[in-house]
């Protein structure tokens, strides 16, 4: 069948590069982005850094101009519901209205992680994941005011580095013993710590919440060792939960996420799905994974829209993500499962080192701080076996290690 339009399920990340990507391909059928919120696609990562502090501006968070989408021909449509794909005819039904497709993208994204409260001033508890989020809560960050985080991943870290270069009193909680240590190891999570607790934060991990409880006097948080912690808001960053309903309704086959090939495709013809909400089959690791960071989303984007016009392409690179905390850049590549050693390269002291695991004399990942650079040579050598007393070298050439790799 001859795919003349596409209809995305969700206006962000997944949906605008995708779009982008076909009209590079030279696709030039109809191209529909539907999405439930108010805003065209806007860039999510800078939500909890430079939009919360006022570099950035709404209008600078786009990701596709109103000149590009006029001069290719694009229909966003704002503050749609979907509510399911009829796979048998393509139609995409929502409220108020349907659209006949050719082919879907479900690009549905994920929602917070609730955390239960009580009280009178529920609008003192803020989530982040989106533009409206973001507003609100920049609205509490004021000087000497007080910020409490529960959660200590990335997202709630990078606002705990926003909010204090704010002048903002932040209090982290955090249930898990030591600080990212599920995604760094113990070790590496701990460098991340030493960092909040030298920008001040006051970091409380090791204990959960037994309840929050809101009140014109703010928030107060009780955790299950008996600490109390009061502050004038509170923000919940406890992961997201995939928004699968659609494929559900749909009938399309979800397990912990909407089930897909390694190129997007659900088992419905020219039904796909990518990003967030995708769990994608991974040749390289053997499995079914879902992936939330923005660089997979990119990546699946791009794979999708090549499907849709018949140039099946693979993206299964080991995962890579960034976050910017305080005046720090800090990147991960890989995944730190199975790591039995690591070897440091730089000076931790100053602040600026990479960390590469090791499983035997196989590279399964590397952390930096400020040394960008060899997370880029990195990705290229996480499942190689590597020499580790080069890679602590950091005179060494990591390009020359991957280069004479690639020649043995």
């Amino acid at each position: 069948m001859t795919i003349r339009t596409v209809v995305t399920v969700g206006a962000g990340q997944v949906a605008a590069v995708a779009a982008r990507t076909l009209r590079r391909r030279g696709f030039d059928g109809r191209i529909i982005l539907l999405g439930d919120e108010l805003h065209a696609p806007y860039q999510r990562p800078p939500l909890s850094k430079e939009f919360l502090t006022g570099r950035e501006e709404v209008e600078s968070l786009a990701l596709l101009t109103p000149k590009w989408l006029e001069a290719n021909d694009i229909d966003i449509r704002t503050g749609v519901s979907v509510r399911r794909v009829d796979t048998a005819s393509g139609t995409v039904e929502f409220d108020g209205g349907s659209i006949a497709a050719d082919a879907v993208v479900l690009a549905t994204g994920g929602r917070p992680r609730a955390l239960s409260t009580t009280g009178t001033r529920p609008d003192l508890v803020h989530y982040l994941r989106t533009l409206d989020d973001a507003q609100a809560l920049a609205a509490r960050l004021t000087p000497d005011s007080s910020l409490a985080i529960v959660g200590g991943g990335f997202i709630g870290l990078e606002i705990a580095a926003t909010a204090r270069s704010l002048g903002v009193n932040v209090t982290v909680v955090e249930q898990a013993e030591h600080l990212l240590g599920n995604v760094l190891g113990r070790q590496v999570g701990s460098y991340c710590a030493d960092l909040h607790r030298r920008g001040g934060v006051d970091l409380r991990t090791g204990t959960g919440v037994a309840s929050v409880d809101t009140s014109d006097r703010g928030v107060r948080i009780t955790t299950t060792t008996g600490d109390v912690v009061d502050a004038d808001a509170v923000v919940v960053g406890i992961g997201i939960v995939p928004n699968v309903e659609v494929a559900a309704a749909s009938g399309l086959a979800v397990d912990g996420g909407i089930v897909v090939d390694a190129v997007g495709r659900t088992a419905v013809p020219n039904v796909y799905a990518a990003g967030d909400v995708a769990s994608r089959h991974s040749p390289r690791v053997g499995r079914h994974i879902r992936v939330e960071h923005f660089d997979n989303a990119n990546r699946q984007a791009v794979v999708v829209a090549n499907a849709l016009v018949g140039r099946d392409t693979l993206s299964d690179d080991p995962h890579w993500f960034w976050s910017d905390q305080y005046d720090t850049n800090i990147q991960f590549a890989g995944t730190a499962a199975g790591a039995t050693d690591f070897v440091v390269r730089g000076d931790i002291d100053t602040g600026e080192f990479s960390v590469f695991y090791l499983a035997g004399e196989t590279l399964t990942a590397a952390f930096a701080m400020d040394r960008g650079e060899d997370i880029m040579a990195a990705r290229e050598l996480v499942g190689k076996r590597v020499d580790a007393a080069l890679l602590a070298d950091k005179e060494a050439d990591l390009w020359e290690m991957y280069e004479e790799l690639e020649q043995a």
